[in-house]
């Protein structure tokens, strides 16, 4: 089998290779077609593995290339392949497979075509080398590299400031989460002596019985310790408050990789961390506490965002951003399985969206503002239809895959007796709500109500190609049905194995589990929860005040100005950001230039020894008078005082 994961890692890397440097010979169509191909081989591989894993169980955990040996550690690259990584290996190449066909149609026109097509699938492979990795010096690879690729995505259009600024925005936040990620390592390395998983989480209950000093006398779990630094990086990664700053500026990029990225797969790469990391997380309730707090918050507020935001993309950026606060929750919860089933099914339906999103752009010739839209219904059927999939799928609408995987999640953090779960699940039900709201405000402004548009604008819209509304069709799919025969197996039953590690007094899964009676069961017994009334609440509301009542928002808004303008302003995270840490820094820099380059190193070093050498040489030069009776003079009284320090000697 190790030939099969090396050729399901190696097809998209090479095929970028092929894109990125044979772009002249191959051609636009050669660009494509040798991406897809390799992606498309990577998802066939994939779903052979997932079958595999799921007939046999086997696990693969072996090394397939020693890089280093240095004092007894073992630096390798390596696959851990179970049935966790077997559900994303699927999970990531669909996703990726569905944006390199619709990227055909969306990126077209764009001089940099092949060029996009070469960083996806290199961003594919990356992406795969962090889920199979088997140690954390190759998933640390991964997170670097998906970094740098998103980096070079949010960017492609360079010659766009706007894009340069969020890249870089995106690039600086990041690093900071990293930074903790990499300490995170270094404090599991330090107290295990090895980077291996399996070795690592063996030895998670001695590293719970440790302490560290991280100040002076007061002593912490070494866990706790380990565990919050590597959680800062999954804070990066995957956006939570205050790390989150970088995802919604990341809309700046193409629209498919919004989808490929920012929903479906990088952003992600923190919460399948935390899960695979889950015998760590175990013995620190600290630790799942803070991971199930931050989640909660960034799950609710980042959400009341997407209500005042105007730009269709930022509000499924918004929304993405509130729903891995719900996976970052379930983490904290413990509930790692109802965590990654919500990975799953968001993946589906959020890349849908993102994708029906730049659907609509391309029929407006690019226009993104949803107040200039409306009555898109008649123009766009298959955008309409796979929009309003996706979109129930999102709130939760029974029946829908995020139905099934948001109920779990939500039952599970209420069942939690983890310290802030209390908090944790009232943010969540309160988010349903806003979920449903923001959902539908753009769902109702985009495809229903007057239309907006400009006469030009309306004569030329409509249904894009088959190559954008394919994927869209096939991502509808798994939207709504995967939920179905998914549920019981992964969030109830026992599909992750020794993947996932629970101690027996957190697994609330296991409590739900023992009144779970299929997902026809579940489903009326979700129809009567408090989740789903919010749901259609928010729904109601939408459309009472975006199509019923159109004047409604905005009296609203006048009325509550101050809190429109702090969302506006986006908690004023980013002004906080520019002017007191990056003015702060910049303050920084420019003292220790002025202090310690100008006037300490060039002033005192530099030309301070060069004006000290001057100076001798100005009082040395004048000795140097030319008179033959001076210089007898000073041999005179030299050899006097030789003659007298002799004298005094003997």
């Amino acid at each position: 089998m190790s030939n099969i994961y090396l050729a399901i890692v190696l097809c998209p890397l090479i095929a970028a290779l092929i894109a990125g440097l044979c772009g002249r010979l191959i051609g636009r169509a050669g660009g494509h077609t040798v991406t897809i191909l390799a992606v498309g081989a990577s998802f066939a591989m994939s779903l052979l593995v997932l079958r595999d894993t799921l007939a046999t169980g086997t696990v693969f955990n072996e090394p397939v290339y020693t890089w280093l040996v240095t004092d007894g550690v073992r630096m390798e690259v390596g696959f851990l392949v179970d049935r966790l990584t077997a559900l994303m290996m699927v999970v990531v190449t669909f996703v990726s497979l569905m944006v390199h066909v619709y990227t055909i149609g969306y990126m077209h026109e764009d001089p940099g075509y092949q060029r996009f097509f070469s960083y996806i699938s290199l961003f594919t492979f990356a992406m795969l080398m962090l889920v199979m990795s088997n140690n954390f010096m190759q998933l640390f690879f991964g997170w670097e590299a998906v970094g740098l690729v998103s980096y070079l995505l949010i960017g492609f259009w360079y010659t766009r400031p706007t894009a340069i600024f969020a890249n870089l925005k995106a690039f600086l936040v990041n690093r900071i989460g990293d930074f903790g990620f990499l300490l995170g390592i270094a404090t599991v390395l330090a107290y295990t002596g090895s980077l291996d998983f399996a070795t690592v989480f063996g030895r998670a209950p001695e590293l719970g019985a440790q302490t560290i000093e991280v100040f002076a006398g007061s002593p912490w779990s070494v866990a706790t310790v380990a565990c919050l630094l590597l959680f800062v990086g999954a804070m990066g990664k995957s956006a939570q408050m205050p790390l989150h700053v970088w995802l919604p500026d990341s809309m700046e990029g193409p629209t498919p990789i919004s989808a490929l990225i920012h929903a479906a797969t990088m952003v992600t790469a923190g919460v399948f961390m935390v899960a695979r990391m889950s015998p760590l997380f175990e013995q620190s309730e600290v630790a799942l506490t803070t991971v199930m707090v931050i989640g909660a918050t960034t799950a609710l507020f980042t959400g009341f965002m997407g209500v005042v935001v105007n730009d269709i993309k930022r509000v499924v950026a918004y929304s993405t951003l509130s729903q891995l606060g719900y996976m970052t929750t379930a983490l904290g919860a413990s509930a790692y399985a109802a965590g990654i089933f919500h990975l799953m099914t968001h993946a589906f339906f959020k890349a849908l969206l993102f994708l029906a999103a730049g659907s609509v752009i391309v029929a407006l010739h690019h226009e993104q503002d949803i107040r200039r839209m409306g009555g898109l219904r008649r123009y766009l059927p298959v955008t309409y239809w796979t929009s309003l999939v996706g979109s129930l799928a999102l709130i939760g609408f029974p029946g829908f895959a995020g139905f099934f995987s948001k109920d779990a999640l939500i039952e599970a953090v209420e069942a939690a007796t983890i310290p802030g779960s209390g908090y944790a699940a009232g943010c969540l039900l309160i988010g349903v709500f806003v979920t449903a709201l923001y959902s539908f405000r753009m769902f109702f402004l985009v495809f229903h109500g007057n239309e907006r548009m400009d006469e030009h604008t309306r004569q030329h819209a409509h249904e894009s190609p088959w190559v954008i509304t394919v994927p869209l069709i096939l991502l509808a799919i798994p939207s709504f049905a995967i939920g179905w025969f998914t549920l019981g197996p992964v969030v109830f039953g026992d599909y992750f194995g020794p993947a996932i590690a629970v101690a027996p007094p957190h697994d609330v899964l296991a409590q739900l589990g023992r009144e779970f009676h299929g997902p026809g069961g579940f489903l009326l017994h979700g129809m009567l929860s408090l989740p789903v009334a919010l749901s259609l609440a928010g729904v109601a509301v939408a459309w009472f005040a975006y199509l019923y009542r159109p004047g409604l928002p905005e009296r609203i808004r006048r009325v509550l100005d101050l809190p429109y303008r702090i969302l506006v302003n986006k908690y004023y995270f980013d002004d906080f950001n520019e002017k007191v840490l990056a003015r702060g820094a910049r303050g920084i820099g420019r003292v220790l230039w002025k202090g310690g380059d100008v006037a300490v190193i060039d002033g005192a070093f530099v030309n301070g020894s060069a004006r000290l050498v001057g100076w001798c040489s100005g009082v040395m030069r004048q000795l140097q008078t030319g008179y033959l009776y001076h210089y007898a003079f000073a041999m005179v009284v030299g050899l006097s005082v030789l003659l007298a320090w002799v004298l005094s000697r003997g």
